[in-house]
């Protein structure tokens, strides 16, 4: 088995873009899918996230693709031959931009579509005509009930993080999608973890797969060192800053496990001095691209975002990665430290424990098949600090009186201020209880009414005439009159 991109007999211009982006020494999921692949054969791998896992199918796909090329300005010469599902918009631009490098110096042509941004521009480049087209299930759908893109000439298709696209829902839209393809093609199957969903996906779509598997499913990377700090909800910032100071990071990200939770922590440590960018689903497209534009510039020290960065984002050097919240599903505390000591590079990986993630924790134990041991981390001095500038922008209100209310909630030195909240009205200080009007009536005891007596509904009640006229003939309606008559009765107007 050849290890160096110069054994494996690309073609010239192939070979030519990857020497220029320094590849040397093939990985071991490149050393091992990318002679499967040029053989034309259904593949089904699974490596550690930031292994090279789009060099290894993007290349011999490309490769093989090369008897199409063509110079021709026709949109019918360059129809869809290969199509790559991936499960974010991110990675889906990250894998475009790779393919494109991989292609600059062949006439194939290749563009990507997703959600988030306006149809039309990716609708010419469609119509154009494209080779290789890189897409989300949804958007893709999108297009293809639009008659923007036509799928029928497709020889390989490729789900890269096809258990991100399970996990997220996108099962139905992927038989859709394959439902248009045609039944004789080449299928690889990319992903970082393997599950029994995974399995049945591949048993349905992939015919007689060669299995890859560089490394034992869910295991981290070596290069990686994982730190667990035991910490309450208060004090995961200092923690944070603590870990940054202590260890002379500059950058890192910063995962959370809610949209909200991300932009919140985003403002706090926005207002503390550091430079911050959020990365979550609520956040338009444009921005964050402009966020991971900023942060693989350096122009951002802390990236905050939940887990929509966790999978396949390829940047490079970053020393390390905070879980800010457990995750609640354990493989993507996987996907989440793979954002860090990529290509062989040393990274760190803090997790803060607060008491409520102790069988989350277990779960990742269970997965990763190690011990973890949860640290505490002193913050004597850095908790001082803050309570004293706190003190500083709060100071204590006294008004001489030893019962005195106290503070900004108004409650006494060492209390819940809640309690002040919670109290009765007439124990709040300030509030007195309004008078109460009360009836004499519903002072007085309690009496049987008499047996004689009958209600007064009863007794209102008129006392019921006697009808002359058929029940099905309807009486004229009476009016009174503007003139009495010599009568007492009203006389009728007709």
């Amino acid at each position: 088995m050849t290890d160096s991109f110069s054994n494996l007999s690309l073609a010239e211009p192939l070979a030519r873009a990857v020497a220029e982006m320094g590849y040397a020494s093939m990985t071991p999921i490149q050393a091992q899918a990318i002679p499967v692949v040029l053989t034309g054969q259904d593949v089904m791998g699974a490596a550690q996230t930031g292994t090279g896992k789009t060099a290894a199918f993007s290349l011999p796909l490309l490769q093989r693709l090369l008897k199409h090329e063509n110079s021709s300005t026709s949109p019918a010469r360059h129809p869809v031959r290969a199509l790559v599902l991936l499960p974010t918009r991110e990675l889906a631009d990250q894998v475009a931009q790779q393919i494109k490098l991989y292609a600059k110096y062949t006439q194939m042509r290749s563009t990507v579509v997703f959600g988030g941004m306006d149809m039309k521009p990716q609708t010419l480049e469609l119509k154009k005509g494209v080779e290789i087209l890189v897409a989300t299930p949804g958007r893709l759908l999108d297009h293809i009930e639009a008659k923007n893109a036509v799928l029928n000439q497709v020889e390989y298709v490729v789900l890269d993080e096809a258990d991100r696209m399970l996990d997220i829902g996108f099962l139905p839209d992927l038989q859709r999608i394959l439902s248009f393809l045609p039944k004789q093609r080449t299928t690889l199957l990319f992903s970082a973890t393997f599950s029994p969903e995974i399995k049945r996906l591949a048993s349905s779509y992939l015919q007689n797969p060669v299995t890859i598997e560089v490394a034992r499913p869910n295991e981290t990377a070596s290069t990686v060192e994982q730190r667990f700090y035991a910490a309450q909800d208060d004090d995961k910032r200092r923690v944070v800053k603590s870990v940054l100071t202590s260890r002379g990071i500059k950058q890192a990200f910063i995962f959370v496990n809610s949209k909200l939770g991300c932009a919140r922590l985003a403002r706090s440590l926005e207002r503390e001095g550091l430079k911050i960018a959020a990365l979550h689903g609520d956040k338009s497209q444009d921005e964050r691209l402009k966020a991971l534009d900023a942060f693989k510039q350096g122009e951002v020290d802390l990236l905050v975002c939940t887990d929509v960065a966790a999978r396949g984002l390829d940047i490079k050097d970053v020393p390390a990665v905070f879980n800010f919240d457990v995750p609640f599903n354990a493989e993507d505390y996987v996907h989440r430290i793979g954002r860090t000591g990529r290509a062989g590079a040393s990274g760190l990986a803090v997790t803060l424990v607060s008491p409520s993630d102790t069988r989350l924790v277990s779960d990742i134990e269970k997965l990763i098949k190690k011990k973890i041991d949860i640290e505490t981390l002193d913050l004597g001095d850095d908790r001082s600090r803050d309570d004293d500038r706190r003190g500083a922008r709060e100071p204590r209100r006294s008004s001489g009186r030893e019962d005195a209310p106290t503070g900004r909630w108004g409650s006494r030195e060492g209390s819940d201020p809640r309690d002040v909240l919670d109290a009765p009205r007439e124990r709040r200080g300030g509030f007195r209880p309004a008078p109460v009007n009360r009836d004499p009536f519903f002072e007085k005891p309690y009496e049987a009414p008499s047996a004689e007596a009958k209600p007064l509904w009863e007794s209102a009640k008129p006392a019921p005439t006697a009808r002359s006229l058929s029940a099905n003939i309807k009486p004229k309606r009476k009016v009174a009159a503007l003139f009495k008559t010599g009568s007492t009765e009203p006389s009728s107007v007709i």
